[in-house]
């Protein structure tokens, strides 16, 4: 990410909120465990994935308790095995299983996002074509799922509405055209990429016509990405987008487009199966 300390503020504010709504008046469960029990765990991946979480598993047990230890024998963006371990915790019984489940929620979920990411990046690692994520998050994890994308390989597309255009159907409507939409976003933000949807060759002519920095092409055929890649001719960024599958993006690759943006990357995620196991009990 281009900007950590928002993303660490993101780590710290998601954990607080889940943390709070998961322990509420007291984990009373845990209370049942006497206070002074120290206790090492592990947790091992239950099927193969690509890893991504360690900062929200640390900021988890950090707030629950500062004491606890985590020992990763992975890293972010690693690819794992099933029944390979992702990290030790050593620290007061009491505390890691209040913990426990908020942190394995992150790194579930994010490695998802990460294992779905590397599955489309290494589909076409074999062009130059990048896959991009989109704004379809879950609402509160925008930062925390950008972060997984590219821990899968793949590339941010902007974060929100502040840092780049992006200029659709509607918005053309609203402004009368696209020479109209483009040149008022250029005057606007000199600086700002500015990107523009197209749904035709008719409509990419108008678009270069106008300096658009990136087209994206939506819903086109192959025959009319490789079209327009040759009107083109390298004067902007071409995005490929709308219903791209796993099965599909090799194709469009191969027809020479710069980028393939996905919504399924973050919106469609199955979360990676971890088991937390007790290594051993300290009687105290």
């Amino acid at each position: 990410m281009k900007n950590d300390i928002a993303l660490q503020a993101s780590i710290i504010q998601s954990v607080t909120t889940a943390l709070a709504e998961d322990i509420g008046s007291g984990d009373i469960t845990a209370m049942l465990i006497d206070e002074k029990k120290q206790y090492s765990v592990k947790v091992i991946a239950r099927e193969a994935a690509t890893i991504c979480g360690a900062a929200w598993v640390n900021e988890a047990f950090l707030q629950v308790d500062p004491n606890v230890a985590i020992e990763w024998h992975v890293s972010d963006g690693d690819s794992v095995a099933s029944n390979q371990t992702i990290f030790i915790a050593i620290g007061k019984a009491q505390s890691i299983l209040t913990a426990e489940r908020t942190a394995l929620n992150f790194l579930q979920l994010l490695s998802g996002t990460a294992t779905t990411c590397s599955h489309y990046a290494q589909a076409i690692s074999n062009y130059k074509t990048k896959i991009l994520d989109t704004r379809k998050t879950i609402p509160g994890l925008r930062l925390a799922q950008k972060y997984a994308a590219l821990c899968g390989g793949c590339v941010n597309h902007r974060v929100g509405l502040y840092d780049a255009f992006l200029i659709k159907e509607n918005h053309i409507a609203a402004c009368g055209s696209i020479a109209t939409a483009i040149t008022e976003a250029k005057k606007q933000q000199p600086g700002k990429t500015v990107e523009i949807e197209v749904e035709n060759i008719e409509q990419l002519n108008e678009a270069l016509d106008v300096g658009a920095d990136i087209i994206m092409l939506d819903n086109f055929s192959l025959e009319a990405m490789q079209q327009a890649v040759q009107l083109n001719g390298g004067q902007a960024k071409l995005e490929a987008s709308g219903n791209m599958t796993l099965h599909l993006i090799a194709d469009v690759a191969k027809t020479g487009v710069d980028y393939i943006s996905i919504g399924a990357l973050t919106k469609h995620v199955q979360a990676i199966d971890f088991s937390m196991r007790f290594i051993d009990a300290e009687k105290n």
